[in-house]
């Protein structure tokens, strides 16, 4: 015998879901604003390590440039070591994006897939006064601090062994006799000192003069690829 359904059981079902959905949304909601909350006083911390560098950053700065109160950076991130990590971890992934997206834009070609990939370097999302003053302040400290270390060689390796593998790419289709290991490190290294002298401030270094030594690198290096930039 089927059951009937009545009108008050009807009701109550739908306040139970109501209330369910309510819930779900209270809980989301507070995900949010912890996500946005933390941001905010990440990118505090990026203002402040570019104004005062590692070791004048404190807590109270963050939470002043932050606008919030002392109380929830500490409740947020507990110390000024989880809040700095925090920091390390969220510029790492934006430049792990940043770099991906350049790469995927780039469609299959070898030749263009490591061209936009240094193009990306001097994008002015990630190389601007502010970015790169911060991440000076994390490489002054990453010898002495093997959370730092540990961060950032896993994911500098594996982006490393993207330019080796289109290095190696490059080398096959174009008949040169370079190491690509070699080649790749020369590469790098070359991003690195150009990002390195931007954030000296070198008279003779802007994000226009370090992306054009980039191209005459990719020129000099892959002739048959880029020719003259």
């Amino acid at each position: 015998m089927l059951e009937t359904v009545t009108p008050m059981k009807t009701e109550a079902s739908d306040a139970l879901s109501e209330t369910a959905q309510k819930g779900d949304a209270e809980k989301r909601g507070r995900k949010a604003s912890k996500e946005v909350r933390q941001l905010q006083l990440i990118e505090a911390t990026i203002d402040s390590l570019a104004k005062r560098g590692y070791a004048e950053t404190t807590m109270a700065d963050v939470a002043d440039g932050a606008g919030l109160s002392r109380g929830i950076v500490n409740f947020h991130f507990e110390s000024k070591e989880k809040l700095l990590i925090a920091t390390l971890q969220h510029m790492y992934d934006e430049y792990s994006a940043h770099w991906r997206t350049a790469l995927q834009k780039a469609g299959d070609d070898p030749a263009r897939q490591l061209q936009h990939l240094v193009w990306a370097d001097f994008d002015r999302a990630i190389c601007n006064k502010r970015k790169l003053a911060a991440w000076l302040a994390f490489w002054g400290e990453a010898k002495s601090r093997p959370t730092y270390q540990a961060l950032s060689s896993s994911r500098d390796n594996y982006y490393q062994q993207v330019f080796i593998d289109l290095c190696a790419t490059l080398k096959e289709s174009g008949g040169y006799s370079y190491d690509p290991q070699v080649i790749a490190l020369a590469l790098s290294a070359m991003l690195e000192g150009l990002w390195l002298r931007l954030m000296m401030g070198t008279e003779d270094t802007t994000r226009e003069t370090a992306l054009q030594a980039a191209n005459a690198f990719l020129a000099a290096a892959f002739p048959k690829h880029y020719g003259q930039q």
